[in-house]
């Protein structure tokens, strides 16, 4: 009865909600477009490209390359040529000379000298003192050049700071070059972890169904009395034991597929939570990648390229520390032409002029340039020391990560081995079991040790695939990480 009356507003309310009022026309709400779910076996290939297109890590990493280029675009602004001008008029006193000039200077790229044209012109009286300021009616065009004959001649420090902001540019470079490999070690890793888990998970899920399967059978050979009720309570303990082998592996899968979305993201650069219909079908995806180790590996590793690079600054700063303590000799040229009618300075300004001259200056003690110098060369020596280092402990590392991968694949073998035969006397122990040969906990044993030897060779194939991820890293091998 109660429910009739709920049932009859609602009836009557039905037709007078679906039915357009007068003058007004309702449109349904769109339905929501399908959500396309991918289902196409995820691959290493497409984690790979994924993680280095989108990594926020290898985005900053790009980032902090182009300051650097802006960095050195500043320094190059030491070259760039400057153009000045400047009038000044007197409007008080006995004379009314007014002058004009305008100068472009631009410094020398190869020498720390410059190069020079300008044009002045002028007009009224000037005093004795400013008789300079004269030219023709049409002014004065000159030109002329300072050259360094000692210091500077080489290296300045405008040079210098060119060479270390191009310095910084391969750092911050060979600094991305670093983090992009580790983003897809660790993108390697992730991938073959959400595989190995799984795998897992189908393993027990696998063992699992083996006892939901036996289950009926033995509740009907219970119930003709074929078989004890305790069978069916042992196996009933099975099911929940394996149950919750099989919890706890979609725990460590879902927790696995949560990592892998840090580098799988999409093309907005958002993490892609994976589903588990997208997992490969057997363990060939765990074969990892082809990592090769080649002769020129340390050549090709970041960090010591990286090092070199700081090298190749501190020589730098020492060639700059040492230019500071030569004399500074510079030779200079100019010449000048005024042009039109001949003005109140008089036709002396007529002629081409040109004139040369020099400057000299040597420091007494420059205590300031010993003191970099001898500071340059302690980071050289120190960097000297770290880059042999370096080289040694890569040698090392290279090795001691080959021997793992040749002893991983060693017990891969002997898992895979194992795993047969285990599953053999698994299947015939079934059998017997089936015939009455053989008793309830003998079966349940072999079928966990072949489900134990599955899950073992599933660890030992993943520590393979993290073997060769790791030997690729410290190889810097950039086609096997995706990188190329």
């Amino acid at each position: 009865m109660i429910r009739s009356r709920l049932l009859l507003p609602a009836l009557i309310a039905v037709p007078l909600l679906a039915a357009p009022a007068t003058g007004q026309r309702i449109q349904a709400n769109p339905a929501p477009a399908p959500v396309r779910t991918e289902t196409a076996p995820l691959t290493l290939d497409d984690v790979l490209r994924s993680s280095a297109r989108a990594a926020p890590q290898i985005v900053e990493a790009l980032a902090k390359i182009r300051g650097a280029e802006g960095r050195a675009l500043t320094a190059s602004g030491a070259f760039d040529t400057v153009f000045e001008a400047e009038g000044r008029s007197r409007t008080l006193g006995y004379y009314d000379g007014t002058v004009a000039s305008a100068r472009a200077t631009r410094p020398l790229g190869d020498n720390g000298g410059y190069v020079y044209g300008g044009y002045r012109v002028s007009r009224g009286g000037f005093p004795v003192y400013e008789d300079e300021n004269y030219t023709n009616r049409l002014g004065e065009l000159k030109v002329g050049a300072l050259y360094s004959l000692l210091r500077d001649r080489l290296v300045d420090e405008r040079r210098t700071r060119r060479t270390l902001a191009a310095g910084d540019i391969d750092i911050a470079r060979f600094e991305r070059e670093a983090v992009a490999i580790g983003v897809q070690r660790r993108a390697i890793d992730a991938y073959q972890n959400w595989v190995a888990a799984g795998l897992r998970l189908r393993a027990y899920r696998d063992l699992l169904q083996l006892s939901e399967s036996r289950r009926g059978g033995l509740a009907r050979q219970v119930q003709l009395g074929a078989r004890p009720d305790i069978l069916l309570a042992e196996n009933d303990q099975n099911l929940v034991r394996r149950r919750a082998l099989v919890v706890r592996a979609e725990g460590d899968f879902q927790a696995a597929a949560n990592a892998l979305s840090l580098y799988f993201r999409d093309m907005n650069g958002d993490p892609i939570m994976v589903g588990p219909e997208r997992l490969p079908p057997d363990a060939g995806a765990l074969t990892g990648v082809a990592a090769a180790v080649r002769d020129d590996f340390a050549r090709r590793r970041p960090d010591l390229q990286m090092l070199l690079a700081r090298i190749d600054q501190g020589s730098a700063r020492l060639a700059l520390a040492q230019n500071d303590l030569r004399p500074r000799l510079d030779l200079r040229g100019e010449m000048g032409k005024d042009v039109g009618p001949v003005g109140l300075g008089g036709a002396s300004r007529t002629p081409l002029e040109a004139a040369v001259g020099f400057r000299f200056s040597l420091p007494l003690q420059n205590r300031a340039a010993k003191g970099r110098i001898v500071e340059a060369q302690a980071e050289m020596d120190a960097l000297a020391a770290r880059s042999r280092f370096l080289r040694d402990q890569i040698t090392v590392e290279v090795e001691g990560i080959t021997i793992g991968v040749d002893a991983a694949e060693k017990l891969a073998t002997i898992a895979e081995h194992e795993r047969q035969l285990a599953e053999r006397l698994a299947a015939a122990e079934r059998r017997r079991f089936e015939l009455g040969s053989s008793d309830f906990f003998l079966v349940n044993q072999r079928e966990e040790t072949a489900n134990d030897a599955r899950v073992r060779l599933i660890d030992a194939q993943a520590r393979i695939a993290a073997a060769r991820a790791e030997l690729a890293a410290a190889t810097a091998d950039r086609t096997a990480l995706g990188l190329d």
